[in-house]
Formats: C-alpha cells, structure tokens, sequence
C-alpha cells in the first residue's frame, strides 16, 4: 500500500514537474532535450549483449562515473554503456564526457511504467547507482526484472537515514533481496545496513572519486585557457558557487588586486540559471568582466587589453575542470553557503591548491583526509577567505606543499575503483550471452 500511495503522489507531482521543465527550457533549450527519456522512452540500447546502466544524478556524480565507464570500456570494448542523470547539467556533462558508443539520457521518472519501459530498452545485466539515489520504484522493479542493483562510492548522510527510516516499507524488499553497498566509510556503511541491506552484502571501499586520474586533455586545455586569459598573471577560480559566495569571492578579490594588480578572478557558478544573475552582480560591482562564453565563440572579443579584464564568468556546462587545470589556486563553493560543499578532489587531482568553506557535510570523509594532510584550507566567511587567497597566492612554495599533500592523500586512499569492478564484473558473469 506504501508504494501504491507513494506512486500516486509521484504522479499527481508530475504535471507540476513537466511544467517546471517547461518554464526552465524557455531560458536554457538543455531542458527540453530528451524530453521522453524522463518517461523511459527512447531507441533501445545497441548491441546484441546485456549491459551495464549506470546512474550519476547531476554533474558531480557523472564525473566519478566517468572513470568507471572507461574501466569497464577497456575491459570489455564491446559491452553496452548506457548513463544516466537526472540534471541537464548531468546530461550534458555526460554527453561531452563519455567515450563514443555510451548512451547518456535522463533517468527515468520514478513510476513503475516509466522504469519498466526504461528497463526494457536499456536492457540491464546490473544497475549501478552512483553515491546515494534511492528511488523506491527503481529499485523494486530492478528487484522484479532481476537485474542487481550495486551503490558504488555510496553515501547516506544521517539526515537521509532518518528521513529514510521513516518510509522504510517503500524500500523493502528490495534493498533486503537486491542491493549490494560499497560505501565510502563505515559510517555510511552502518546507515546502510540500519535501512536493511543485509551486513554481508555491505562492504567499506572508499570514494570513487579518489581513484579518477584526470584526462590528459584536461591539462592540456588548461595550458590553452592560461595562455589565453592570464598567460602573465595570478589566476584563481571559485568553482561551483552558489548565492553569496559569488560576492564573497569578489569582496576577496578586492584585496588580491590591491597586491597584485594583474590577478584574474574566474566565477563559476554552480546551476546555469544563475549566470545571468552573476552577471548583474558583476555589472553593479563595477569591474571589467568578460563571460567565457563570448570569447569561446568569438576570441576577438577578449580584445588587445584582455590582461585588464579582472573577473571572467564561466558561463558554460563541463568546463570547470579545465579552468582548474589553469588555476594557480581555487575556491570550492557549495561550502560557504550551508549547501554541504562539492567536489574537493576535482582541482586536488590537478594539483590545484584549493580552498573551501566549513560546510562539508556531502563528503565529510574527503574533507577530514585532506585537512589531515594539510592539502585543504578551511574558511569560515568572506574574511577569511579574503586572507586565504591573498597569502596562498602570494605564496608559491605554500602552494606547492598543498599540492605535493592533496597528490599524497589521493595515492593513499585509491582502491574504490577496482573494488567496484570486481563488483561488477561478478555480476557480468552471470549474464546470458
């Protein structure tokens, strides 16, 4: 009866949804791609083998699942990949970021016609869930259909795990039958195991994301946007901001400038809707800014003066990365404002020296190894933040200790990743050829 209900609201919530979708594509045309993804439908995945689905939420998630998909491309060339995300961020970041031949779509809505139709057309030996999507009708049609699903790098907060344990009737059986955990600490593994996946069937591997090595092209393009932007300059970037970091971010700029004149701020704000609202931030804080955008299409308008340009807004999806590689020093957002704070480890893999806000609760675990290693500065407000760069970026041997540290705890914490294909590759196994 739970489920039944829970369906129900789901689908009295979708007209409300659809229309929300609608409103968002009239300003970001992303949006209205793939519209009948969200409803499982879609030409059925290529090849005559079953194969994997993997589901990475939004844009964070992708990037982890990146490194898995080319795992498994190298070990079985031919197998069929599809990808999933529930963002168009995540769709897009998928799009650009997976090998040809890996189907990226939006995941299905979570009513059991919309998963069923997906399921047929995916045709799944295994599910892999990446981090922390629990969707009851997902999984318990897995259950029905047969098809394992396993969490890999997977994280419930002890917020989730009380809002979850209230609804545990929607989740059973089918964590009970059909779930396998790789969690990313023994905390994360213990809120598994209190919502009911079986303790022998959860397993401490760590993060994922530890054991991603980012692409050769990534520095490369990093190399190109530095020469282009700050090829004689301090840069810095404040990546994945959210509302009030952005101003924070200028507010420490301020006191960069006054020491290094020359010194370039990239903002990158977190969603796409809120780049326009950046860029009027931008405008009433009278400095000379320039969006990435612009220039990307036409490089003329960066001009013959483009080391005056203080602050560049990144407004493009699945460019984050490369600006990192660029950077002499960066800023994670999501960590100023109580959002709980984002990937840490994209800049540390670059070696990038990075600094972010308290708030960490989406992966405490990261941020506790990379203070233990004195590979992360924490900040507390705009103040701080303000010395943080000014003495980082004033600093080249400081730098270079962060980031020799942020390479170290990355080395001593990998694993994730083999551990999550053995995994699989059980599950490939068994599958009918």
């Amino acid at each position: 009866m739970a489920r039944v209900i829970y369906s129900l609201l789901v689908l009295l919530a979708l007209p409300i949804a659809s229309l929300v979708v609608m409103w968002r594509a009239l300003g970001d045309r992303e949006y209205a791609r793939g519209w009948r993804e969200r409803f499982g439908l879609g030409a059925p995945l290529a090849g005559a083998e079953r194969g994997v689905w993997l589901h990475a939420v939004s844009v964070g998630e992708v990037q982890a699942a990146s490194s898995l998909a080319a795992a498994l491309r190298r070990e079985w060339p031919s197998l069929p990949l599809a990808v999933t995300s529930a963002t168009p961020a995540g769709r897009a970041r998928a799009r650009a970021a997976f090998a040809p031949g890996i189907e990226a779509r939006y995941a299905p809505y979570d009513l059991p016609w919309c998963v069923r139709t997906a399921l047929r057309r995916l045709r799944p030996t295994v599910l892999v869930v990446m981090e922390t999507e629990l969707w009851p009708n997902l999984l318990n049609e897995c259950m029905r259909g047969r098809v394992p699903v396993l969490i890999v790098s997977a994280r419930l907060s002890a917020r989730s795990e009380a809002r979850w344990s209230r609804f545990r009737s929607l989740l059973q059986p089918a964590l009970g039958a059909n779930v396998t955990v790789a969690a990313q600490s023994a905390q994360d593994a213990a809120r598994f195991v209190s919502l009911g996946v079986p303790a022998a069937r959860v397993h401490v591997c760590g993060n994922i994301k530890f054991d991603r090595v980012p692409a050769d092209a990534v520095r490369a393009a990093g190399l190109g946007l530095r020469e282009r932007y700050a090829a004689a300059r301090p840069m810095w970037v404040a990546g994945s901001t959210h509302a009030g970091e952005e101003q924070a971010a200028l507010d420490a700029h301020v006191r960069v400038r006054a020491l290094q004149p020359g010194a370039l701020l990239v903002l990158a704000p977190r969603h796409r809707p809120r780049f326009d609202e950046v860029a009027r931030l931008l405008d009433d804080a009278q400095v000379r800014w320039l969006r990435h955008s612009e220039v990307a299409a036409n490089p003329a308008a960066l001009g013959a003066d483009a080391a005056r340009v203080e602050v560049l807004l990144l407004d493009t999806i699945g460019e984050l990365e490369n600006f990192y590689a660029a950077a002499d020093l960066a800023f994670v957002g999501g960590s100023l404002a109580p959002i709980g704070g984002h990937n840490l480890l994209e800049p540390a893999a670059l070696g990038v020296p990075t600094i972010a806000g308290e708030s960490q609760g989406n992966a405490p675990d990261v941020a506790r190894r990379l203070i233990e290693n004195a590979a992360l500065r924490l900040v507390h407000d705009a103040d701080s933040l303000s010395a943080a760069v000014v003495e980082l970026l004033g600093d080249a041997a400081a730098r270079k200790r962060m980031a020799h540290a942020a390479q170290a705890t990355l080395e001593a914490n990998r694993g994730a990743l083999d551990a999550a294909l053995a995994m699989i590759r059980a599950c490939l196994a068994g599958r009918a050829e």
